[in-house]
């Protein structure tokens, strides 16, 4: 092998996996951008009932820059980011078993969308030791076939990467799965030894600033989709 037809081999393989990339992360951000779109439709349709209601309760809808969008309502926070990179699966994988991918090998690279849950309080009063769990991430193809790997609902029912391809009537699907999984998804109290003993500097800092944690699981494990019960 001559070192131009080495160097053009290397040229080669370099463009079209950069190119593959490229369609993926555009088919990704696209798919975001609908998702963006359905929140806010959602939000906008809802406000005035929302906004009338006796209780005032909290309901607010913020696109953070280009990757973020962040869901308010009641006492949670809905929070849907993309990832700015492209991954492919490990091999032992259910994606790379089927012969959707087994025809085309490029099928298995996916750009990502996280789902995250928080409690409000833990942005309204700036708890940075407060946790949030990852609800749902999804996963968009060059062929905008998609699945999800989730909690219940989410996990359960997006789960064909073979035949499913997302539209805007799957992603406002999964926006209310992602919503209703949230509401019914409470906050349980840790364990009592885990919290008994606080410090002096704990309980001498304003209630924004408490490094006590607080979290939906937190002292819990927070088992699978097929588990219903916490321990």
């Amino acid at each position: 092998m001559t070192a131009s037809s080495y160097n053009s081999e290397l040229i080669e393989t370099f463009i079209q996996k950069a190119s593959l990339k490229q369609l993926v992360y555009a088919n990704t951000l696209k798919v975001f951008g609908d998702f963006k779109e359905s929140i806010r439709n959602l939000y906008e349709s809802s406000f005035e009932t929302v906004a009338n209601h006796p209780e005032n309760l909290l309901y607010k809808y913020e696109e953070r820059g280009n990757f973020e969008v962040k869901f308010t309502f009641g006492s949670d926070i809905l929070i849907f980011a993309v990832h700015t990179n492209v991954f492919e699966f490990p091999r032992d994988h259910i994606v790379m078993k089927t012969s959707y991918v087994k025809e085309e090998k490029d099928r298995s690279y996916c750009g990502m969308i996280n789902i995250y849950n928080f409690i409000a309080d833990s942005f309204k009063y700036n708890r940075i030791n407060d946790v949030g769990y990852m609800i749902g991430r999804i996963f968009v193809n060059k062929e905008f076939h998609y699945f999800i790997e989730g909690k219940r609902e989410l996990g359960f029912l997006y789960s064909n990467f073979v035949e499913s391809i997302i539209d805007k009537e799957a992603i406002r699907k999964i926006i209310e799965s992602a919503i209703m999984y949230t509401i019914k998804f409470d906050i349980l109290t840790p364990p009592f030894d885990q919290v008994k003993e606080v410090t002096v500097l704990d309980m001498q800092n304003e209630l924004d600033n408490m490094k006590l944690k607080t979290g939906k699981r937190l002292g819990f494990r927070f088992q699978g989709d097929h588990e219903e019960r916490e321990r």
